[in-house]
């Protein structure tokens, strides 16, 4: 599959049902929703060591405020990131990862070329989105610029421009410094005893019964009831973000939308399934004011964009929509259904194309390769109605997802035929070098027959990789698949180096140090080739062994 196996491992038939409360939901409530003032009494509600004092907090554009410095909030980010990586429902699928990351980007763009990103900022933050296997529609800030995106945020929206709005918000959240102006130095023991409850949170995942008595316990709502972001904030985000949003080339009108679909659903239902109406207060002033920020125009239905990149943005999000609303829940109870759809006769093209995909694949995941097979030819006989620039978006996803389903049947030559041929062709825009071809021919390589002529193969996968590495240190799927391939060219070192860096990408520096140490003690007599990576082993070694001392550290300090 094109999921990551080893961070998307699917849960337990167990698991808790949608509107039952797993980390995802504790973490929105200290994560997101950042305190407004946790007083003594307030945390030794939560059971926290009480603060010095309370929390008074800055006003919006108050220079002068204590605030943590850009730097400071990069390594709280990392911290809670490498703490929260390893958990399975945090999860690496390319595709999806790709489209979201392509509108997160666009919008970065748009952010810095409106000032709203100061230098420091900048050069200091991930700006790294991640995906969380989840059905509830929500999306969340950390520190640093890590942004979490919900699958069934992905699943509800039904324009990149909704989603975008989304993300426009999140990000201004964080350009304006609402995150760190929320932490002072008189705080910050709070927070990261806050922080710590996440693990506690993540382990409360593994055992439902657990998760559900500190829910009922009321202890997640009282926490989220304190930690909201102000009014002030939540409009502030609302209006930058509307900027970004509109500078970055999407639709302005999807930020109305968005909330005006949320607030239809909270009428129609109050299960839980929507957390960021909880987290991100929702009141008709706020639909209000989105709609007046595009002027006399704003009650009007928007102008269509008939362009070939919008074309393709938006058959793009229709079929990352259905394969969010596949992956959101691995369930085969909850897969069963989205076979064999019958598409209404008032469906358009799209629609039916985005309908049979979501079966391809749900039968992907369910090992049913002739449903695979016949829900992809369904799929393109549909797409054969779309515009020529939505047919090569839905192309190249039709192929990946044909391939992909072709490598896990362990047919490995007829799926490298199956993404060559597309490529060749120029068939849906099959990049080779974009992060889903890549990763995919890197496992195509890996399943090919052990023979001399695979060897080529073997290489030419590697070498691609390394050069991703090297500009995606983080990419942690990557890295081990590349590890898999040294093992397999006889460069042993070179696999261990990588199965260090996908370790620490993971979050575990503990085990990418063991890596590192017990590769090198290996070596007996070193080549010219090993010195070199034995080199640039140590070179890592010495900083995940900061990274890990500074994180004792500020446990001591604690």
């Amino acid at each position: 599959m094109l999921l990551n196996k080893t961070s998307s491992a699917p849960r337990s038939a167990k698991r808790p049902p949608a509107h039952a409360p797993a980390w995802h939901a504790v973490a929105m409530a200290l994560l997101v929703a950042w305190p407004l003032g946790l007083s003594a009494a307030s945390t030794s509600d939560l059971g926290l060591p009480p603060s010095s004092s309370s929390l008074a907090l800055p006003s919006l554009g108050d220079a002068a405020a204590q605030t943590l410095s850009p730097m400071a909030e990069r390594r709280l980010g990392d911290r809670i990131m490498r703490s929260i990586l390893p958990d399975p429902d945090v999860i690496d699928d390319p595709l999806i990862l790709e489209y979201v990351n392509q509108s997160w980007q666009a919008l970065l763009t748009s952010a810095r070329q409106r000032g709203d990103l100061n230098a420091d900022i900048d050069s200091t933050h991930a700006w790294r989105p991640f995906l969380v296997r989840e059905r509830s529609v929500n999306a969340f800030a950390l520190p640093g610029g890590y942004i979490g995106v919900h699958l069934g945020l992905l699943a509800m929206t039904t324009t990149p421009d909704e989603l975008a709005s989304v993300l426009a918000h999140e990000l201004s959240h964080v350009t304006q410094r609402h995150i760190a102006r929320m932490i002072s130095e008189q705080s910050r023991q709070s927070w990261i005893s806050i922080a710590s409850m996440l693990l506690g949170a993540l382990a409360a995942s593994r055992a439902p019964a657990a998760a559900q008595a500190m829910m009922a316990g009321g202890q997640a709502i009282a926490i989220q009831g304190q930690l909201n972001f102000s009014r002030d904030m939540e409009r502030e985000a609302d209006r930058v973000g509307f900027g970004v949003l509109s500078e970055a080339g999407f639709a302005p009108i999807g930020m109305a939308q968005m909330f005006e679909h949320l607030q239809q659903a909270s009428r129609l239902t109050d299960d839980n399934s929507y957390p960021y109406l909880r987290t991100h207060p929702l009141t008709s002033e706020r639909i209000g004011e989105a709609r007046s920020r595009m002027g006399p125009n704003g009650l009007l239905p928007p102008a269509i964009d008939r362009s070939d990149a919008r074309e393709m943005l938006v058959a793009q999000h229709a079929l990352m929509s259905a394969r969010s609303r596949v992956l959101m829940d691995p369930r085969s109870v909850s897969l069963m259904p989205l076979l064999n759809p019958t598409a209404p006769k008032s469906a358009s093209a799209l629609e039916a194309v985005a309908l049979h995909y979501t079966s391809a694949v749900a039968a992907h995941r369910l090992n049913d390769r002739g449903q695979v097979a016949a829900s992809l030819k369904l799929a393109r006989t549909s797409a054969a109605n779309l515009p020529k620039a939505q047919q090569a978006a839905v192309e190249r996803i039709l192929a990946l997802e044909e391939s992909d389903t072709l490598v896990d049947a362990r047919q490995a030559v007829q799926a490298a035929a199956v993404l060559s041929n597309a490529a060749a062709k120029g068939q849906g825009t099959v990049m080779l070098d974009a992060r889903p071809e890549l990763l995919l021919n890197a496992r195509i390589a890996l399943n090919l027959p052990e023979a001399r002529d695979n060897r080529e193969a073997w290489h030419e996968a590697a070498t691609r990789l390394q050069t991703h590495v090297s500009a995606q240190a983080q990419d942690a799927t990557a890295w081990g698949l590349l590890a898999a391939l040294w093992r397999n060219l006889g460069q042993p070192l070179r696999a261990v180096r990588a199965e260090a860096e996908a370790t620490a990408a993971l979050g575990d520096l503990p085990g990418a140090i063991d890596r590192i140490e017990g590769g090198a003690k290996n070596v007996r007599q070193a080549s010219a080739a090993d010195a070199i990576e034995l080199s640039v082993m140590q070179s890592r070694l010495r900083v995940w062994r900061r990274q890990q001392r500074d994180d004792l550290a500020e446990d001591g300090a604690r």
